[in-house]
């Protein structure tokens, strides 16, 4: 990590050595790195534009990958296989192991607050290294750069079914079976305004079950809730397993 004037030249040519290593890439335009690794904070040039342009070519090139691996997924599956790949936590992930902290350029307010260490900041920078190998040397050495960043988590992939949020997973089985889409209300909110907890419960009108959950929004209640149906059908609902 450094600021904008912190680091002796010695210390920035190591570190600088060290990143090339990682990414298996030498940068022939040096500033495009230096651009690349520069949060809006230290003024000037930033990330901002190599990251709009590396989060396209990511996507794509993850896409494509994931197109040639899995002929017999349809859209739905391919989508929610990409976007577990490219979500901010799992970019932020791909960032730690390039140690990416010891290398962004921040201002004095966000290195003070710890922003090399931000999970949006490191998935930011990621996008903006492939933008950066884009504009340094073309398309098939971006493409090899996410392929090299993404190592084996291609093949670790689960299937594109078990990504699906919970709720849609348990209408799916209702309706599969041909029963009643479950039904889900708030029954109660507490906390303040800015911590607000909300209380939702699910009810499946055909087996006259219900379950509740709290979380910090509607959504993840929702989810939450289905989630616990889900993880304890054998038990909850007899007849749904033996129908």
């Amino acid at each position: 990590m450094s600021d904008a004037s912190s680091g002796t030249d010695d210390r920035g040519e190591r570190l600088r050595e060290r990143l090339h290593e990682r990414l298996g890439y030498r940068f022939a335009e040096s500033t495009l790195l230096d651009e690349a690794l520069s949060h809006r904070s230290v003024g000037g040039r930033n990330y901002e534009r190599l990251e709009f342009l590396g989060d396209g070519l990511l996507n794509f090139a993850v896409a494509a990958e994931l197109f040639r691996r899995r002929p017999d997924d349809e859209e739905g599956s391919l989508s929610r296989l990409r976007a577990s790949l490219v979500r901010e936590s799992a970019l932020a992930g791909i960032g730690r192991e390039l140690a990416l902290g010891e290398h962004v350029r921040l201002g004095r307010g966000e290195l003070a607050s710890g922003g090399f260490e931000r999970d949006s900041i490191l998935a930011d920078v990621v996008e903006s290294l492939v933008g950066a190998v884009f504009l340094d040397a073309g398309f098939e050495a971006a493409s090899s750069l996410v392929h090299r960043l993404m190592g084996d988590r291609f093949g670790k992939l689960p299937s594109g079914e078990s990504l699906k949020d919970p709720k849609t997973r348990l209408q799916e089985l209702l309706q599969a079976r041909g029963l009643e889409r479950p039904v889900y209300e708030i029954v109660d909110t507490r906390g303040e305004a800015h911590a607000l907890r909300f209380t939702v419960r699910c009810t499946l009108p055909s087996h006259q079950v219900s379950i509740r959950a709290t979380a910090s929004s509607r959504r993840k209640a929702e989810q939450q809730a289905a989630s616990e149906v889900l993880g304890n059908a054998e038990t909850l609902l007899p007849p749904l397993e033996t129908r």
